[in-house]
């Protein structure tokens, strides 16, 4: 998801009901990169610029907002303009890019200062990517994964060293919605509300705060609440399942799967399972195997997970067909 219209998605996030059909378009990219050393070539334009502002709706925040559009459109001058008024690192970073290529020794420079910032470690690789560095570019990367693993720039960072997947993590989709009284809460009303309903509640509340951090780029976290979830509600089929979503890792999927496959036998007549296994499938790009577990939920027709599934089947296919 990008971070830029992270905040305008929140409300979809949360409001879980719908989180199954609209999460299925992100099946229809791919993360850039994935060349060899040897054929990677300095790209044109600039380098993806990916600032992550959360929820927050100060001045600054939504002027960087502004300058981070401007940038998406190639209008850089623009973005300077702004990004030059604030010294916050994300702004300093978004001058940096907004003058490219001469404003890579500044970029490299923020990537000294601060070494354990994601954010500056994700767009130093950027640069280099665009540079045709692609070595320097993967070590980058992993530096933004390793120090902020918590962060929307680890997951970008995950995307460009995992081109094959699908970008993001798969989404924990409930079998329940959310309540009704989000609906009039700004995100970050939202935000306040879910986390105090997960420390004073019980596994639904946790997991739908689960859900929420998902969608605001902080797996780790996310994952912590899933946890506590099935620790909570051992029975469960939602709590089970989002602790075996949780554990999704592009570098060793295998941990999720190895949790997620022995609920279809737990749960054998829980949709919500075999929804998330074809999910996860296809998230490694296991096309045909992804789309198998969600025929089995198709035919089995409950409901809300069958829906969700023959969206997601009916974006695939549309994906598939050439383009005119």
């Amino acid at each position: 998801m990008s971070a830029r219209t992270r905040i305008s998605l929140l409300v979809a996030v949360v409001a879980v009901a719908a989180a199954g059909v609209t999460v299925g378009a992100t099946l229809l990219t791919r993360a850039g990169g994935g060349e060899t050393a040897a054929g990677v070539r300095p790209r044109p334009g600039s380098p993806e610029l990916d600032l992550d502002l959360g929820v927050r709706t100060d001045a600054e925040a939504v002027a960087l907002r502004r300058a981070s559009a401007l940038y998406g459109r190639r209008r850089y001058r623009a973005a300077l303009a702004i990004f030059r008024r604030y010294r916050t690192l994300e702004a300093r970073v978004g001058a940096a890019l907004s003058a490219w290529p001469d404003g890579f020794p500044a970029l490299a420079q923020l990537a000294r200062e601060h070494p354990r910032s994601g954010l500056v470690q994700l767009e130093l690789g950027l640069a280099y990517y665009w540079q045709g560095k692609l070595p320097q570019a993967q070590a980058a990367w992993r530096r933004a994964a390793r120090v902020q693993p918590d962060t929307s720039y680890a997951v970008r960072a995950a995307d460009l060293l995992h081109p094959r997947y699908v970008p993001g993590l798969p989404p924990f989709v409930p079998s329940f919605g959310a309540p009704k009284a989000l609906d009039r809460l700004s995100p970050p009303q939202q935000v306040a509300s879910l986390a105090a309903r997960a420390r004073r509640g019980g596994a639904r509340d946790k997991l739908l705060y689960g859900v929420a951090l998902q969608g605001l780029g902080r797996p780790v976290s996310a994952e912590r609440e899933f946890a506590a979830a099935a620790a909570l509600a051992p029975h469960d089929a939602d709590a089970q399942v989002a602790a075996a979503v949780g554990l999704f890792d592009k570098a060793r999927p295998a941990a999720a799967f190895s949790r997620l496959g022995p609920l279809t036998r737990t749960f054998p007549h829980a949709a919500i399972v075999r929804f998330h296994l074809g999910l996860l499938l296809l998230w490694i790009d296991e096309i045909a195997k992804g789309k198998a577990e969600l025929r089995r939920v198709i035919a089995e027709g409950t409901e809300p997970f069958a829906g969700y599934a023959r969206s997601f089947l009916a974006k695939l296919a549309a994906s598939a067909q050439p383009r005119r």
